[in-house]
C-alpha cells in the first residue's frame, strides 16, 4: 500500500464530536495543514494533519470504535506544542474558540507556557523555550509545593 507520507513511530489520534469543525479549528488555532480526509457517510472517518512538522490524526466519534473527551467527561492527555511565542499562540487559540485554562507564565523548567482546552475537549500546553536547563538544574529549581 502506498501512503502519502512517511509515518512517524507515534502519531496521536484524536476522537472529536465534529471532525469537520475540528479541522477548521486546528487550522485557525495552530496553523495545522490537512493532508487528506475520508468520509464515512456524513462523518469524517479519518483525517491526517500536520502541525509544525508533527503528524496527527482525527476522526468523528463512532460508538464502539472511539470516544471523545465529551463522552468520557474529560481527558487524561495534554498535547504539548512548542511555539515561537506562547502568549501569542494562546491568544490565537482562544480567538479561534479554545478555552483558556492557564495563562502563559515563566516556569521553573525554563519554558514560558500556558494551556487551553479546544472546543472538542482536548487540552493543549503551548510553550516556548526561555532557557535550556539540564534535568539536574530543573530538579534543583523544582518546588514540591508548586504545580506545573
Amino acid at each position: 500500500m502506498n501512503t502519502p507520507i512517511d509515518y512517524p513511530p507515534v502519531s496521536p489520534y484524536l476522537a472529536v464530536g465534529d471532525a469537520a469543525k475540528a479541522i477548521v479549528f486546528y487550522q485557525a488555532a495552530f496553523g495545522a495543514t490537512e493532508l487528506f480526509h475520508m468520509k464515512m457517510g456524513d462523518k469524517i472517518g479519518h483525517c491526517e494533519l500536520m502541525i509544525n512538522g508533527t503528524h496527527f490524526m482525527l476522526a468523528d466519534e463512532f460508538p464502539g470504535m472511539n470516544k471523545s473527551p465529551a463522552t468520557l467527561g474529560g481527558t487524561a492527555v495534554t498535547f504539548c506544542l512548542i511555539v515561537a511565542d506562547a502568549d501569542a499562540a494562546i491568544e490565537k487559540a482562544v480567538a479561534a474558540g479554545a478555552k483558556l485554562l492557564r495563562p502563559a507564565a515563566d516556569q521553573f523548567y525554563g519554558f514560558r507556557s500556558g494551556s487551553v482546552r479546544d472546543p472538542f475537549g482536548h487540552e493543549w500546553m503551548l510553550q516556548h523555550i526561555l532557557e535550556r536547563l539540564s534535568p539536574a538544574e530543573i530538579q534543583q529549581r523544582m518546588d514540591p509545593t508548586q504545580s506545573c
